[in-house]
């Protein structure tokens, strides 16, 4: 690491801080994602028995202690149940897109990281090439390897620490992209199933 920021220079300093940021993000967004995944159906299914003996009270408060977008769902369609059909849909669908919002916190962060850091790389090769350019001019008409080696090497050295940042951080932030619309679903499971599951057990209860 001290002798890439060495040979590199600021620039390289710039392209190594935004790998370090992109694996910290990932890692923190790839937990809270993990914590937030819960299956709709599973989750549905352990409240349908609460549901039906009409304990609506310790339904919703399973819902407030479960994490997950699923869960804020559930308890906004049970909070608005006997609305008419279209409020209920309505409050669970706003529910929906402030979960969405948090889960998607950072995303484009990673999305940044991946644009900028080869055209930091790029950077770091046109100075490095001006640098040996400046070199061969001083040294001229007897310049040596040795004299262009540094500006060389620091030109690579950049363009393939900038790559090498971009191609992680894309790779991190679909792996995001991905999990975000598996829960997606599961959300957009739940807020189909919920409706059908409230009117099962009312009518078990009223039979």
């Amino acid at each position: 690491m001290g002798y890439l920021l060495h040979q590199g220079g600021g620039i390289m300093g710039l392209i190594l801080l935004g790998g370090v940021f992109a694996v910290a993000l990932f890692g923190q967004r790839l937990f809270h994602l993990h914590r937030a995944q819960v299956r709709a159906a599973d989750f549905l299914g352990g409240l349908s028995n609460v549901l039906q003996s009409g304990r609506l009270i310790e339904a919703i408060s399973l819902c407030e202690e479960t994490p997950g977008p699923v869960a804020q769902i559930v308890r906004a369609g049970l909070l608005h149940r006997d609305d008419p059909p279209e409020a209920m849909r309505a409050a669970m669908e706003t529910a929906g897109r402030l979960e969405l919002r948090r889960l998607e916190a950072g995303i484009g962060a990673l999305a940044a990281v991946a644009q900028a850091a080869p055209i930091l790389g790029l950077l770091g090769t046109v100075v490095g090439l001006l640098e040996s350019l400046a070199a061969l001019r001083a040294a001229a008409p007897l310049a040596h390897a040795g004299d262009l080696a540094a500006g060389f090497e620091r030109a690579l050295l950049t363009t393939a620490a900038g790559l090498a940042v971009a191609v992680s951080a894309y790779v991190f932030h679909n792996v995001l992209v991905g999990r975000v619309a598996a829960i997606v679903r599961e959300m957009e499971f739940a807020a189909v199933e919920l409706p059908m599951r409230l009117r099962r057990a009312a009518e078990e209860k009223s039979a």
